[in-house]
């Protein structure tokens, strides 16, 4: 019985169960640890929400195919199974949900559930080391042209070089800026001699 939930569990990342509540399967993506220079692997985990608990229609005509039985069929099997589920958290401790997580109720009555480990758990963490090739070549696509990675590079190096030099154009022409506007004041305040003024 558990088998077939767990299938439709696994296909459709959801299964209801009227009275009680939806279990989920979530996917946690993979992740780099970059302390430790390793990529995790993806993991999966179960979540209960116990305010959601109506199949969908697609649920009883996948437990009909697989039971080999009509759809109405499946919903009444699939009745009895959450009643006799219901039942037996409330008269047991727990209910053991092979694969899935466990079932139980706590003292005020509230279901309860502990989610199985990752079904993934064969998966192991893959070292990563970051690998730095600064004369490999590649193609980019810049605007509408393909173009190499070392043409890029050429072409930003003489960019840079001709920033240079423009910047040094620009320097030499901010201080003959400045020297001119103090030659002006110079004469300005000083008057326009250049020569000796003293009488003899």
């Amino acid at each position: 019985m558990f088998d077939v939930l767990n299938a439709y569990l696994f296909q459709h990342r959801s299964i209801s169960i009227p009275g009680l509540g939806t279990i989920y399967l979530e996917t946690l993506p993979a992740a780099v640890d970059v302390a430790e220079r390793t990529m995790l692997p993806p993991a999966y985990q179960f979540r209960f929400d116990k305010y959601f608990d109506a199949p969908d229609k697609e649920f009883f005509s996948y437990i009909a195919n697989q039971q080999n039985i009509l759809d109405y069929e499946a919903i009444k099997w699939y009745s009895e199974f959450s009643f006799e589920l219901r039942n037996r958290i409330k008269n047991e401790d727990a209910v053991s949900w092979d694969g899935v997580g466990i079932l139980k109720k706590d003292g005020a009555g509230n279901v309860l559930f502990e989610p199985a480990a990752s079904p993934l758990q064969f998966l192991q963490p893959t070292p990563a080391m970051r690998v730095n090739r600064p004369n490999a070549q590649h193609s980019l696509l810049v605007g509408d042209r393909e173009r190499t990675s070392e043409e890029m590079n050429e072409l930003l190096n003489d960019d840079a070089y001709r920033r240079r030099r423009v910047a040094w154009w620009v320097i030499a022409l901010v201080i003959a800026v400045v020297a001119l506007a103090f030659l002006g004041w110079y004469f300005y305040s000083h008057g326009f001699s250049t020569g000796n003024q003293n009488k003899f």
